[in-house]
């Protein structure tokens, strides 16, 4: 599987703990991730979850590989009261997206790589 051969966490921040999942659910973000799986059972999935926590434990991203490519990745930053504050979503063959969330979590903006700015209930 190309991309997992050596580092299959492959993330330069060592501030980062990276697990592994087999899927995740629910629609609201950022996602729940379900069904943690060990490092070393990767070699027997076709499909999994990386996901990327900080310090405190908190996801700050995910990329969903599918043999051996990055088909889907979120990345999270939140307010200091840990609402969800910013996410970047990249899915293969789309633009990228980026939604901004108020200190409520609720939809603020949502801006696509074209550098359109889209303001929530507008």
């Amino acid at each position: 599987m190309g991309a997992i051969g050596g580092d299959p966490c492959m993330t330069s921040d060592v501030n980062q703990e990276c697990r592994f999942f087999v899927s995740y659910s629910g629609v609201k973000l950022p996602f729940n991730l379900v069904n943690p799986i060990p490092a070393e059972g990767l070699s027997h999935r076709n499909t999994f979850i990386r996901a990327y926590f900080n310090k405190a434990g908190t996801l700050s991203g995910f990329d969903k590989v599918v043999y051996g490519e990055v088909e889907l990745s979120h990345r999270y930053e939140y307010h200091d009261n840990g609402a969800l504050k910013r996410a970047e979503i990249v899915m293969l063959d789309e633009e990228p997206a980026e939604l901004i969330f108020d200190n409520a979590a609720a939809p603020a903006a949502r801006m696509i790589s074209t550098g359109i700015l889209e303001q929530e209930g507008s």
